[in-house]
């Protein structure tokens, strides 16, 4: 079974699932539908720690690699992620290249980091665990989704123990005055996405980014990022359902009202 670090750095594109819904039983539904990773998202999702470590164990059944979206950057809710399983942590709101160092800190065990020592469910299966394994194994993604992580990218993905950069294409768009999408159509949103790609090709770090969708996905794949989100549970439940209803009822196909979480 290959560890999150070893499927990324394959040097094949991934396409991996997000989970908004605290439940193990839809975590262990994702885990089984072949995507490369899933991430459980304990910032925009409906999911607090007690739903997250059995999410994880569901996970883990499966044998699918898990990143964790933490609520912000900060040591404890890292710290308990990495303990409690999780193989990759994506911080949101990275701003600057002391951001970057901060999520570094609290991912990596000393004489990198300051993590404490206490992996509770990070050894389990993992011969030998030690403060070295631990760091080599585990994934740090930093969001790049702000005007002042745009304008300091580099630093953010030069700094060492940053892995990936994972863009929010919404908040990217909210904070540069656009219409906050992961269906990105104007030609200034496509383009600060193109440059955050150039900055993770220079800092040779893996490019990912939040997807709405089978085409999005491909859309970003063409053009080089390496870790695509296809959509939330909540979302593909949702639009599944509603295209089912309305294939029964004889109602034309038309817009959920979704906000690409659900």
């Amino acid at each position: 079974m290959a560890t999150l670090r070893e499927t990324l750095e394959s040097g094949r594109p991934t396409v991996g699932g997000w989970c908004s819904i605290p439940s193990p039983f839809t975590a262990e539904l994702m885990g089984r539908c072949g995507f490369d990773w899933v991430c459980v998202d304990t910032q925009h999702g409906l999911i607090g720690y007690d739903q997250l470590v059995p999410m994880l164990q569901a996970l883990a059944i499966t044998g699918t690699p898990t990143f964790v979206r933490v609520p912000w950057n900060q040591p404890d809710h890292i710290m308990k992620a990495l303990d409690a399983g999780a193989q990759g942590i994506i911080v949101p709101m990275v701003n600057t290249a002391e951001d970057a160092r901060r999520a570094v800190e609290a991912a990596k065990y000393p004489p990198l980091g300051t993590r404490s020592w206490g992996p509770i469910r990070a050894a389990f299966d993992v011969e030998d665990y030690s403060p070295e394994v631990g760091n080599r194994r585990t994934v740090l993604a930093a969001m790049i989704e702000t005007p002042a992580g745009v304008e300091n990218v580099d630093e953010i993905l030069s700094t060492p123990g940053i892995d990936a950069a994972y863009i929010g294409p919404s908040d990217l768009a909210l904070g540069h005055g656009m219409t906050p999408t992961l269906a990105v159509r104007e030609a200034a949103h496509e383009q600060l996405i193109r440059s955050i790609l150039d900055s993770c090709k220079r800092n040779e770090v893996v490019a990912g980014i939040h997807c709405d969708g089978v085409q999005t996905v491909q859309r970003w794949q063409d053009l080089g990022f390496g870790m695509t989100t296809l959509a939330s549970d909540a979302a593909l439940l949702r639009g599944t359902a509603t295209t089912a209803v309305r294939q029964l009822t004889g109602q034309a196909e038309e817009a959920t009202g979704s906000n690409n979480y659900a």
